[in-house]
C-alpha cells in the first residue's frame, strides 16, 4: 500500500506543475489591460509604466510564470490589483466558506444520491425505480441557478423562513456554528447538492442492478444467505466506482459554483472567482484557480488512495 500512494504522489507532481502553466497562462492570452482596475481614467504613460513594472507585467511570460511559481512554491500569490490585500489571505477565506457550503451540500446529495440509487436498483423496473430515477433526471437537468432563484422567492419572499443573501446576520462573512449562521446555508445548500444527488442516484442505481444481475449473487442466494448479507456485497463490490463518482462531484463542489455562489451572495470562492474576472485582477483572478485546482487534485488522490484501501485489486493493477 505504501509503495502504490508514493506511486501516485509522484504522478501528481507534473499533473500540479501542468495545472500552475495552464493557470498562469489561461488569464494571460485573454484580451484587456489587467492595470485598467486601478488606474484613473487621466493616467500619464509613466504611472502605468511604473505599476506595470511593479507586478511584474513588462517581464516576458517565461520569467512572469517562473517568478509566479517560485512565489507560489513560498506560499506568496501576490497581492490584488483591485484591494491591495494578499491573494493568499483573500482566497483562504473564501475557500473556507466554499468548502463549509461544499461539505453541506455533500452530506445532503450523497446521502440522498446513496439511498435513491440504492432502492431504485434493487428495485428495477417498478415503480420506486421510476420514482427515484424521475427525481434523479430532475435534480440533473433542471438549472440550479434558477432553483436557486426559485428558493429564494418562496422561501425568503413569500414565506420569509430563511435568509435570501450573505453567509451571517449584517452581511458578515464570518462563520460561525450557531443558528444564527447556519440558516444561511440551507438555502444554498440544498440548491448545490441537487445535481450531486441525480448523478450519485443514476451512478448508483446502475451499479446496484448490474451487481444483482451477476452469478455470485445468485450463488450467495442459493447458499442460504440472507437479503441483509447479500446486499452488503452489494454494496461492497459497488463502493469503488461510486467513491469515485463521488469524489469527482465534492471536488466540482469545493471548486466553487459562480452562479449558485452568486444567487445567494455567499462569499465563496465563486463569488471571489467572479469578482476577479470583472475586474480583471490577475493576481487574484489565478490564485483562485490555482488553490482550487490543487484542491481538486488533492480530493482526486486521497480518492485513488481509499479506492484501493477498499478494493486490493486496484492495488494490485
Amino acid at each position: 500500500m505504501f509503495a502504490y500512494i508514493a506511486r501516485r504522489i509522484v504522478y501528481v507532481i507534473p499533473i500540479v506543475i501542468s495545472v500552475a502553466l495552464v493557470c498562469f497562462l489561461l488569464v494571460h492570452i485573454t484580451p484587456g489591460d489587467p492595470l485598467v482596475a486601478v488606474l484613473p481614467a487621466d493616467a500619464s504613460q509613466e504611472l502605468a509604466a511604473q505599476l506595470r513594472t511593479a507586478y511584474g507585467f513588462d517581464r516576458p511570460l517565461p520569467v512572469q510564470f517562473g517568478l509566479w511559481l517560485w512565489r507560489a512554491l513560498h506560499g506568496d500569490l501576490g497581492s490584488s490589483i483591485a484591494t491591495g490585500r494578499p491573494v493568499l489571505t483573500e482566497v483562504l477565506r473564501a475557500v473556507g466558506n466554499t468548502v463549509t457550503l461544499a461539505i453541506a451540500a455533500a452530506l445532503i446529495g450523497f446521502t440522498l444520491g446513496l439511498l435513491f440509487g440504492l432502492i431504485a436498483g434493487y428495485f428495477r423496473d417498478t415503480w420506486i425505480d421510476k420514482v427515484a430515477t424521475s427525481i434523479a433526471i430532475a435534480g440533473v437537468s433542471v438549472p440550479h441557478y434558477w432553483l436557486g432563484m426559485v428558493m429564494v422567492i418562496i422561501f425568503s419572499v413569500q414565506l420569509n423562513w430563511l435568509p435570501a443573501v450573505g453567509a451571517g446576520p449584517g452581511g458578515s462573512g464570518a462563520w460561525g456554528w450557531d443558528w444564527e449562521h447556519m440558516k444561511y446555508l440551507i438555502l444554498p445548500a440544498i440548491t448545490t447538492s441537487v445535481i450531486p444527488m441525480g448523478i450519485v442516484t443514476r451512478t448508483v442505481r446502475a451499479l446496484t442492478g448490474d451487481i444483482l444481475s451477476q452469478d455470485f449473487v445468485e450463488a450467495l442466494r442459493a447458499k442460504g444467505l440472507r437479503e441483509l448479507d447479500v446486499f452488503k456485497h452489494v454494496i461492497k463490490n459497488a463502493a469503488p466506482t461510486a467513491l469515485a463518482v463521488m469524489g469527482l462531484q465534492l471536488g466540482y463542489m469545493l471548486g466553487g459554483s459562480i452562479l449558485i455562489e452568486t444567487v445567494f451572495s455567499w462569499p465563496g470562492s465563486g463569488l471571489l472567482l467572479n469578482s476577479a474576472i470583472f475586474q480583471r485582477d490577475l493576481p487574484l483572478l489565478q490564485g483562485t484557480i490555482l488553490v482550487l485546482a490543487l484542491f481538486f487534485v488533492a480530493l482526486n488522490l486521497l480518492v485513488d488512495i481509499a479506492q484501493a484501501a477498499i478494493d486490493p485489486r486496484i492495488k494490485r493493477g
